[in-house]
């Protein structure tokens, strides 16, 4: 089993030692977060590409063998600085014909009654061109299979082949990566996030660009909604930013909303709450060394986010603010969150304004903003800033809930139901079967509102650390459902 990574085509074109640098710091990303896939994982690195494959003896169950190259796979499609993943099987040749039999026995069953054509990338010193490869694989491959024919446009299958010096590469599949750069090599910032899709896919695109994102919530709304917009944000760490931890701060901010109700013009309120968070998310990047600030608005989408409101905001702090989405449909926000897997989270999270005014200004002016904001008991920011929650995301739920009283059990009675709660990504990938009771599959964003469960039935909720299981379980319980964790092996 073996993963060619062909590098984000901005790396290639750095300096020498930048280049160098990056690769080395993509190699140190890989080998953390494919680490606990399995221990025989060896991330190699070249000039050109990086290669992953398993070192130890070979895996003689083929269905546990795609199994961890799944796995594998799946992590390197979502590491920032990967432009895309072929895998691949090595061969040795020594002449062209050794290459034409090597294609025939790889590819005479995947042409079987369709048209190919071979495609090669060749590097080293040979007696032969890439052309005359194909030229010689292509035929023995006609001759020597059930194709329907050679197609050189649009075929039903391209045999893909590179060759390197003595290596011949047979490509079984190509995966397109993120893009970006790793990270760890570009700055750190702070994404205001309120867990709908905006501020989700904002987060989303900073990773992907390969900047460390850490997580700054302003609570209006309680605990339902703290809890909820930390799914989101441990979701998207996890599958796109694992190889660095980052921070979860929550500000408390219901006195802050009701300071503005009281004291602020009900025109003015949106563009003044949006400055206040402004100016406790500054006082936060601060704190923790990252230059900007990142926001989901957009152009237009809501009275507080006309150009002429933006830059009465901007005002209210000297960061940089950075709005990813400032140009882009709603549809195309939309698609976004759906490819980076926040949609499901975006679509039940409830909305939390702040503040509702019947007539919000949409042409604010900075003059008349400070006038209203002289009016504010800026003691009230301070003290919202003072009681901020800093968590590393990675320990979210255990900081934030009291779970000790929920059972965990490794063995399901003969009537317990258990039930899947990962995100259907994860459960794709890994699929949980049992022999003895029925698994079905909710994810835990849709759980809280699931009318499916039923009183005097067990239910043992699964994920794969089991931290989510125990923060569900505590809300059903709560409920009066008699619910479990379900942790095999432990």
């Amino acid at each position: 089993m073996k993963f060619v990574i062909k590098l984000f085509p901005e790396i290639i074109v750095k300096s020498k030692p930048v280049r160098k640098r990056l690769i080395a710091q993509l190699k140190k990303n890989l080998k953390k977060i494919l680490e606990p896939i399995h221990h025989d994982i060896v991330v190699a690195g070249a000039w050109d590409f990086v290669e992953v494959r398993l070192s130890g003896e070979a895996i003689n169950d083929p269905g546990q063998e795609e199994f961890i190259a799944s796995q594998i796979l799946e992590r390197l499609r979502n590491t920032p600085g990967i432009d895309f993943i072929l895998r691949v099987k090595t061969h040795e040749f020594q002449t062209l014909e050794d290459i034409a039999n090597i294609t025939i026995a790889e590819f005479a069953d995947l042409v079987k009654g369709k048209t190919f054509c071979v495609r090669v990338k060749r590097s080293g010193r040979h007696t032969f061109n890439s052309t005359q490869i194909e030229q010689k694989a292509g035929g023995a491959l006609l001759h020597n299979s059930e194709a329907a024919g050679v197609k050189l446009k649009d075929p039903d299958v391209t045999v893909q082949l590179e060759v390197k010096q003595d290596k011949l590469y047979t490509i079984e599949s190509r995966t397109n990566g993120l893009g970006g750069f790793p990270m760890g090599q570009q700055e750190s910032c702070v994404s205001l996030i309120s867990g709908g899709y905006d501020s989700s896919v904002a987060s989303y695109l900073m990773m992907k660009r390969g900047l460390r994102t850490h997580f700054c919530f302003f609570n209006l709304g309680g605990m339902a909604h703290e809890v909820g917009v930390k799914q989101v944000a441990h979701y998207l760490w996890e599958r796109y930013s694992s190889s660095h931890r980052v921070l979860f701060i929550t500000i408390p901010f219901e006195a802050v909303v009701s300071e503005i109700l009281e004291k602020v013009h009900h025109s003015q309120m949106g563009v003044v709450l949006k400055r206040m968070m402004l100016r406790v998310a500054e006082k936060v990047a601060k704190e923790f060394n990252a230059p900007a600030l990142v926001t989901g608005e957009c152009v237009g989408q809501v009275s507080s986010q006309t150009l002429t409101n933006l830059a009465v905001i901007d005002k209210a702090t000297d960061y940089l603010t950075m709005r990813p989405l400032i140009s882009m449909d709603k549809q195309d926000i939309i698609s976004l969150s759906r490819e980076s897997g926040s949609e499901e989270f975006a679509k039940v999270m409830p909305e939390y304004c702040g503040v509702i005014s019947d007539k919000p200004t949409t042409c604010a002016k900075l003059g008349r903003i400070e006038e209203e904001e002289g009016n504010f008991d800026f003691d009230v920011l301070e003290q919202a800033f003072e009681n901020r929650k800093v968590e590393n995301i990675d320990e979210l739920y255990q900081s934030s809930q009291n779970i000790e009283d929920v059972e965990v059990v490794n063995m399901p009675g003969g009537d317990d139901i258990i039930i899947d709660i990962r995100h259907p990504h994860e459960s794709a990938a890994s699929p949980l079967r049992l022999t003895k009771n029925k698994v079905v599959e909710i994810p835990f964003f849709k759980l809280a509102s699931c009318s499916d469960l039923e009183q005097g039935t067990t239910y043992l909720l699964y994920c794969d650390k089991g931290v989510m299981s125990q923060l569900q379980a505590e809300e059903l319980i709560q409920k009066g459902l008699s619910v479990k964790v379900y942790q095999p092996g432990k």
